[in-house]
């Protein structure tokens, strides 16, 4: 619900958001223009790719949408983006079915990339993947942080996971923020 009311998937019923010292939602619950700086990553990324587009499409719709790219261009774009998550040229014109849950998630995170977003939001990202590729996915996202300088809101259950990619935790409970703490106390 956190992620989701963020980027204006769904309403927020009290409090206040402040992105960049400006606020995110008005009263009227209409979200203000941040979407290309803000990207939400879904738990499931199977369910949240659609089953009739291909990676290059999947990935370069945002570019076109927002007239970042030509249409021409998007191959080049869309590759690019893909290599930084480990996958190529290969992948461009296939299917999400055709895909494992781990490289599924990388389409996802190729899906946020493109938009060279401030901020993503990632809701669960790992918990449907097995313990191995977990730890891929969660290593290719320390590195990407870094190399991008990327802000990542994390939201998971899992407090290992949760160790290992952030530097600060806050604790919700009934949808209030009751805990905020460094990682390393």
């Amino acid at each position: 619900t956190l992620g989701r009311a963020l980027v204006g998937l769904a309403p927020m019923t009290s409090g206040r958001v402040f992105f960049n010292a400006k606020e995110l939602h008005h009263q009227n619950g209409k979200s203000s223009n941040h979407a290309m700086k803000m990207q939400l990553i879904f738990q499931d990324p199977y369910s949240s790719l659609h089953p009739r587009k291909q990676v290059r499409d999947l990935v370069g719709e945002g570019l076109l949408i927002n007239g970042l790219a030509r249409v021409e261009e998007l191959d080049e774009k869309v590759l690019d983006i893909l290599e930084k998550v480990g996958l190529g040229v290969d992948h461009l014109y296939r299917y999400p079915h055709e895909f494992s849950g781990g490289q599924r998630q990388r389409i996802s995170l190729a899906r946020a990339l493109i938009l060279k977003p401030e901020l993503i939001i990632l809701d669960e990202p790992t918990s449907a993947l097995d313990v191995s590729v977990q730890a891929q996915i969660l290593n290719l996202m320390k590195k990407l942080q870094n190399e991008l300088g990327l802000t990542y809101l994390f939201i998971s259950h899992d407090l290992v996971v949760v160790y290992h990619l952030s530097d600060k935790v806050g604790v919700m409970y009934l949808g209030r923020l009751v805990e905020w703490a460094d990682n390393k106390t």
